[in-house]
């Protein structure tokens, strides 16, 4: 029997049903992380050591007119000797779901630590940039980014 005027056949209230319990598992997983999540994410990885400013340059632009493809390209200054490397550096971006983007692993045998990448940002947001040394300290940048809709501002 075929549906009338606003009647819903079988199969579309299977994919209608299908659709809202995706939505409603996916729906708790899009929320945006919070200062908790990402001081949370931070501690995991570096206990209570403070990073310290200078040695990383990060790359990127201040306004994206595309939040799904941002270039990012980091490097830090280092000899990249056996005694004086770049073990780590690793990209956050504060108000994404997940808000660690990338980590990169370096060894004195990479010549320079720098990679290039792009990320998606789903909203204006902070990308921030550690750097792991050899010697056990740490620095820091961070850059904000401002994400527009279609190039308008937003």
């Amino acid at each position: 029997m075929q549906p009338g005027l606003g009647q819903i056949s079988r199969r579309g209230a299977l994919r209608v049903g299908a659709m809202a319990a995706l939505a409603a598992y996916l729906a708790p997983r899009m929320a945006f992380a919070d200062a908790a999540a990402l001081e949370a994410a931070l501690k995991k990885l570096f206990g209570d050591k403070k990073p310290a400013a200078g040695k990383i340059k990060l790359d990127i632009p201040e306004i994206a007119e595309n939040g799904l493809v941002v270039p990012v390209t980091i490097s830090v200054e280092s000899p990249m000797t056996d005694a004086d490397y770049v073990k780590a550096v690793h990209i956050f971006a504060d108000g994404n779901p997940q808000p660690e983007v990338v980590s990169y692993h370096f060894t004195p045998a990479c010549g320079n630590a720098s990679a290039s990448t792009r990320m998606r940002l789903a909203q204006t947001q902070n990308v921030v940039c550690f750097a792991e040394m050899s010697d056990g300290s740490l620095y820091s940048t961070s850059a904000q980014v401002k994400v527009t809709i279609g190039g308008c501002g937003g």
